[in-house]
C-alpha cells in the first residue's frame, strides 16, 4: 500500500487496516473463525472477535510502525483499554446472546513496515 505524490501521508486509520488485516490472517492461520471486526457499541469497539475451539476469543489488535522507540504494541494494553474491552465484550455477549460460551481476551501485536507489510505479528493468548 504505497503512498503516491497526490495521496500524502499514510493515515493512522490506514496503519490499523493494514495491521488488523495481519492479525486476521495470522489468527485463521491457526485455526480461528473471524466472526465479526470493528464491531461497535456506545461503550466502544473490538477488533476481532473470533471462535476457536470453542472458545469466543476478543481480540485487541495493537500496532506500532518503526524503530519502536515508543515500547511495543503489546505494552500499549493499559488497564484502561482492558476494562472498556472487557465492557465492549459485555455488550457483545448480551447482543449476539453468547452467555454459555467460554471467553479470553487476546492481543495481537504488529509491527508494520513503512509501506505497511508487516514485520512481525505476535499472537498472546489470555493476554488480560
Amino acid at each position: 500500500m504505497k503512498s503516491s505524490a497526490g495521496e500524502g501521508k499514510i493515515t493512522r486509520k490506514q496503519k490499523g487496516a493494514a495491521a488488523e488485516d495481519a492479525a486476521a490472517a495470522c489468527l485463521i492461520g491457526k485455526g480461528f473463525r473471524i466472526l465479526d471486526r470493528n464491531w461497535r457499541c456506545r461503550t466502544g469497539e473490538l477488533d476481532i472477535i473470533a471462535e476457536h475451539e470453542g472458545v469466543l476469543v476478543i481480540v485487541e489488535v495493537r500496532s506500532r510502525s518503526g524503530t519502536g522507540a515508543f515500547g511495543t504494541p503489546s505494552e500499549s494494553v493499559d488497564l484502561r483499554k482492558m476494562a472498556q474491552v472487557r465492557n465492549t465484550a459485555m455488550q457483545y455477549i448480551h447482543l449476539k446472546k453468547y452467555h454459555d460460551r467460554p471467553i479470553r481476551f487476546d492481543v495481537v501485536a504488529v509491527m508494520l513496515n513503512a509501506d505497511l507489510t508487516p514485520a512481525s505479528v505476535e499472537h498472546i493468548p489470555n493476554a488480560f
